[in-house]
């Protein structure tokens, strides 16, 4: 399965759900590569705490990188590098807590940006797409899970990856595509608007010759959202005006197509999340420093990517 994560606007939480649902699948055993598409801010490295790889891969690499031969996906697909690099997250982590568990679960590799690559400056580039092609075969081909974090937007990323999956090479392998946007007026328009509005997802899937089926493959990801029946504190009015709000966005959520009925997950808020963007561990819940919705949370969502009852018929 590949999937791919987008969101029309920054800060939703896209990349660090993604990194925690990557974690969360490998820990089930399930073989998960993560490639950093989002070529203008490759930080995948920092949520998984690789040291040298906060940024992407630099020009040089770090001494002692635990990395193949290769360079980053920015210059993989420009042409400039042969070979892309990989990163064994569970291996490389500087996280203690996290390589004291490493040989438990599937493989977990990090397929780094490059460090200041920057958006591609010319779209429809046929040798880029070809290679985005090649790339997108070879690990669906290894991994069960290939997690695509693209850039925020309607992204050359985007663009790049629409063109290379309506390719005759990928149109028999499983694609999702997860869209996160927070729980807040302005974000669920913005959702809306990626995906049904001009030059949104469906839009730029059809130029690239994709057809109604595309729709089927698209799921929501809510982040950040107030769990408005545990809130402690605060004013009887507060906690009833809460609650309205929350019906209000429900009840906008329908009509914009971005409810119940598209939904995936939902992220609930969580400080760990909100103060320092990282995976959570079951330690973590354990030393009670992470809330237990939250990594329920990524269990459900996991659970639901890989169910194909959540999904349209193929």
């Amino acid at each position: 399965m590949i999937m791919f994560a987008t969101s029309d606007k920054g800060g939703t939480g896209r990349s660090v759900t993604s990194c925690n649902l990557g974690y969360r699948l490998s820990s089930r055993g399930r073989r998960v590569a993560y490639l950093d598409f989002d070529f203008g801010s490759p930080t995948a490295g920092a949520l998984f705490e690789l040291g040298g790889y906060e940024r992407g891969v630099a020009p040089v690499r770090p001494q002692g990188a635990e990395a193949e031969h290769g360079q980053g996906l920015h210059s993989y697909l420009l042409g400039t590098a042969g070979t892309p690099a990989r990163v064994n997250v569970r291996d490389a982590t500087d996280r203690e807590d996290m390589r004291r568990i490493r040989g438990r679960g599937g493989q977990l590799v990090l397929f780094p940006g490059d460090q200041g690559g920057g958006e591609f400056d010319r779209k429809k580039d046929a040798d880029v797409i070809s290679r985005c092609v090649r790339l997108l075969r070879e690990v669906d081909e290894q991994f069960d899970v290939s997690i695509v974090d693209l850039s925020a937007g309607r992204s050359l990323a985007m663009d790049i990856v629409l063109s290379a999956t309506a390719d005759k090479a990928l149109k028999d392998r499983t694609v999702r595509w997860l869209v996160f946007h927070r729980w807040t007026r302005q974000h669920i328009y913005a959702a809306n608007s990626l995906v049904y509005g001009p030059h949104g997802l469906l839009e730029c899937g059809r130029q690239a010759g994709h057809g109604k089926e595309l729709l089927k493959d698209v799921r929501f990801v809510r982040t950040v959202v107030p769990q408005v029946d545990r809130l402690r504190g605060g004013s009887a009015p507060q906690a009833a005006w809460l609650h309205q709000q929350d019906r209000i966005l429900n009840e906008l959520a329908g009509e914009l197509r971005v409810g119940a009925s598209a939904l995936l997950g939902t992220i609930p808020v969580e400080p760990m999340l909100q103060w320092r963007e990282q995976l959570i561990l079951d330690v973590d819940v354990q030393r009670e420093i992470a809330n237990r919705e939250t990594v329920e949370a990524f269990d459900l969502l996991a659970e639901a990517l890989l169910d194909a009852r959540m999904w349209g018929p193929d």
